[in-house]
């Protein structure tokens, strides 16, 4: 089972995708045309992310990013 991980989702108005990013995984990120498929793209790129950083020895970096709550 993989690390769970926040996932930033968000449109992109000059490319006119979504993108969905993982911020504690550098560099990981993906698209799509629409939330779902930007998400099952993101999670895709995160398997194969983890996937070389341990065939290469890497260290995993332990899910610490936690968005910003703001109280309503």
């Amino acid at each position: 089972m993989s690390p769970r991980y926040h996932i930033d989702l968000f449109w992109y108005d000059p490319d006119g995708c979504w993108i969905a990013n993982i911020p504690d995984l550098q560099t990981c990120s993906a698209h799509g045309d629409t939330p779902e498929e930007a998400l099952a793209e993101v999670r895709v790129a995160m398997e194969e992310w983890l996937e070389v950083a341990q065939d290469m020895g890497l260290p995993i970096p332990e899910p610490r990013y936690h968005p910003v709550r703001i109280a309503a």
